[in-house]
């Protein structure tokens, strides 16, 4: 596992590289920030679970996805945000874990 971003909730107008409007979020492109901080604003009726919306998550590069999610409590199950990337969620120990796989 490799340590890829951060993602911490806000409310506050950031530069927003990505709206998913089927989630109603807004993110912000962490590859820009030098401490890979990603800004999530979730709008009102928002899908993605209350976790993520009211707490901050890390987020780390594996490499075999469903590896790394077996025996593990599933949040979001894998998706594919953008080309190339496949990811998922998970709850260790109360908080939010992105797990994301390069393909």
């Amino acid at each position: 596992m490799k340590f890829d971003h951060i993602g911490i909730p806000t409310t506050e107008e950031r530069e927003w590289s990505a709206y998913l409007a089927d989630c109603k979020l807004h993110v912000s492109d962490y590859s820009k920030d030098p401490f890979r901080v990603e800004w999530l604003k979730f709008e009102e009726g928002s899908s993605m679970p209350k976790e993520l919306q009211i707490g901050a998550h890390i987020a780390y590069e594996v490499e075999n996805l469903d590896a790394a999610l077996a025996g593990r409590q599933v949040l979001i199950e894998p998706f594919e945000p953008k080309p190339g990337v496949r990811c998922a969620f998970i709850l260790h120990l109360g908080l939010p874990v992105e797990l994301m796989q390069k393909v």
